[in-house]
């Protein structure tokens, strides 16, 4: 087993040693500019164009030019939103819809919108973090201009019915333009965007094996937005600036390996969260479990620990170099509990002692007999310096 058990992947993953590989050539052989004439710069070019089919791949698009790059995917969800409402936003068609367990990339720019006099609705989930669709559809008007659903959630890993919920937005306003954030489905699940209503999808890189500062967004034929960077002519004067070649090589190599390795996703990644879930869960009985959905990602559970604050844990878990956490790490500086968690109306009892565990395909076995180990260990020590003795002792802690 590694010093460190790293159980924070939705937080960031670490670069596949296949995609260093792939990337280095354009550091230094292949680093002309791509966007210049001479033959080396055409390499550099080619590598991109090539990037782009392997996200096509990975998205199931219907052409690689419907994939534009990006620096991350808070780039991508700006691009989007802005540029659908800056676009087709009027006095009459202001209306915008998303909900409340979006990540903050998408639910900022909402308040954002909202300032510049947007009208903006947000819908919430149930206690086991699904949606309620038919209330959402309800919420369209002919004035809506924009909805934003998740595919996956960052913090709990619910999977909710995007192209069903797209498809059906259609049907009540088929001028309605549809955005996904995609960033913790990619490299997860199947993801099919050819012949859906998807009208943009975002996904960043460092999610699936691929380094820090690329990106990518989606947008489907015949969609017209305003771009967020104005400049040159890159990706078809839709993000201007020079494209950044090794990262977005980086990327698109990310991206074949993990369109290879969705099975293992969801055979052998699923198996070991479920064995770390189940260990804490039979192990500890003030755990419960806040990733209730029917449907999630394969990589992520959330668990609550009753009466113990969830930044102790953490901690104590840090010294045992074990890294896990309580939420998005966008938000990881406040105090505030979790936003998503108090979408789902969990219990203040274990709200605030909540912790996100997400795995990888590099996560081993040994590892996650260590963390249900050690976990267990940890909260019982918390439990005996906790202000909720009674509480904790009626639970055998």
């Amino acid at each position: 087993m590694n010093n460190e058990v790293y159980l924070d992947n939705n937080a960031t993953t670490c670069v596949d040693e296949k995609v260093l590989e792939a990337m280095m050539p354009y550091f230094k052989q292949n680093y002309a500019n791509p966007s210049s004439m001479y033959d080396s710069a055409k390499v550099s070019a080619k590598a991109i164009e090539i990037a782009r089919e392997q996200v096509q791949n990975l998205l199931g698009a219907e052409d690689k030019k419907s994939i534009i790059f990006t620096s991350c995917a808070t780039e991508s969800a700006n691009t989007a939103i802005r540029g659908v409402v800056e676009k087709y936003g009027n006095s009459e068609n202001n209306h915008i819809i998303t909900t409340q367990v979006e990540h903050p990339c998408v639910l900022n720019v909402y308040h954002y919108l909202e300032k510049k006099g947007y009208s903006a609705t947000y819908v919430g989930v149930d206690e086991n973090g699904d949606l309620d669709i038919e209330n959402l559809l309800s919420k369209i008007t002919p004035k809506t201009i924009l909805l934003s659903v998740m595919h996956a959630n960052n913090e709990t890993g619910a999977v909710y019915p995007v192209l069903d919920i797209a498809k059906e937005a259609k049907k009540i306003n088929k001028n309605i333009k549809v955005f996904v954030d995609g960033v913790q489905a990619a490299g997860k699940i199947p993801i099919n965007l050819k012949d859906s209503d998807i009208d943009f999808y975002s996904i960043s890189g460092h999610k699936f094996h691929a380094p820090k500062g690329v990106g990518a967004m989606y947008y489907k034929k015949g969609n017209l937005f305003e771009p967020l960077l104005i400049g040159g002519h890159q990706e078809n004067s839709l993000r201007a600036g020079t494209q950044n070649t090794p990262y977005i090589v980086g990327l698109g190599s990310a991206a074949q390996l993990a369109l290879e390795n969705l099975d293992f996703e969801n055979d052998r990644v699923k198996k070991l969260r479920d064995k770390l879930e189940d260990g804490i869960l039979s192990r500890l009985k003030n755990a419960k479990l806040n990733s209730k959905s029917k449907t999630r990602v394969p990589n992520t559970t959330n668990i609550g620990f009753e009466y113990i604050e969830g930044e102790l844990i953490l901690l104590y878990l840090n010294d045992l170099k074990i890294y896990a956490s309580s939420g998005s790490a966008c938000t990881s500086g406040s105090l505030d509990p979790s936003h998503v968690l108090r979408a789902q109306k969990v219990p203040f009892t274990s709200l605030h002692g909540s912790i996100r565990f997400s795995l990888s395909r590099f996560t081993k076995e040994d590892e996650i007999d260590f963390a249900i180990e050690k976990t267990d260990e940890v909260i019982r020590k918390l439990a005996k310096i906790s202000p909720f003795q009674n509480e904790l002792r009626a639970l055998g802690l």
